[in-house]
């Protein structure tokens, strides 16, 4: 006989698909005298009829790509979609290139290295977007010797 009904019935009862509706292969005489909801809501009771656990998408696979994306693998340029100041925007890299200039230069300043007026002049220059970076601006200051005299 088959168990459509019975399927059919746990499934409302249980709040699940008829396809998570498990059976038990040992009580199936059981299951197919049932015909009233009361039968199934016992035998789901002795656990002759069972809700099947959903089944999810293992992370897996996830957490291995996002290790090694962490050593910095897979981010070569097959790997970008967006264009360069999508995936930093310019003003965040200007914002982290300007702050490093100027704690160099406080840095500088307050080691004595330069002058508190070189170090006036170097700071607007830097936010006036002289330098492109920290070394750029350590050379501008070896080439115009600028740092202070002994």
């Amino acid at each position: 006989m088959s168990l459509r009904s019975q399927r059919r019935m746990a499934a409302e009862i249980l709040k699940a698909g008829e396809g998570r509706i498990w059976i038990d292969p040992e009580r199936i005489e059981d299951v197919e005298l049932a015909i009233s909801r009361e039968e199934i809501r016992r035998l789901i009771h002795e656990g002759a009829i069972r809700k099947l656990q959903k089944k999810g998408v293992s992370r897996a696979r996830a957490r291995i790509l996002h290790e090694k994306r962490k050593k910095g693998r897979r981010r070569g340029p097959g790997s970008r979609q967006g264009a360069k100041g999508a995936r930093l925007p310019r003003k965040k890299a200007w914002m982290i290139r300007i702050r490093a200039q100027r704690r160099r230069l406080r840095e500088l300043r307050d080691k004595r290295i330069i002058t508190r007026s070189v170090y006036r002049r170097l700071y607007i220059m830097a936010g006036s977007g002289a330098f492109r970076s920290v070394a750029a601006m350590e050379r501008y200051i070896s080439a115009h010797n600028l740092r202070r005299r002994r």
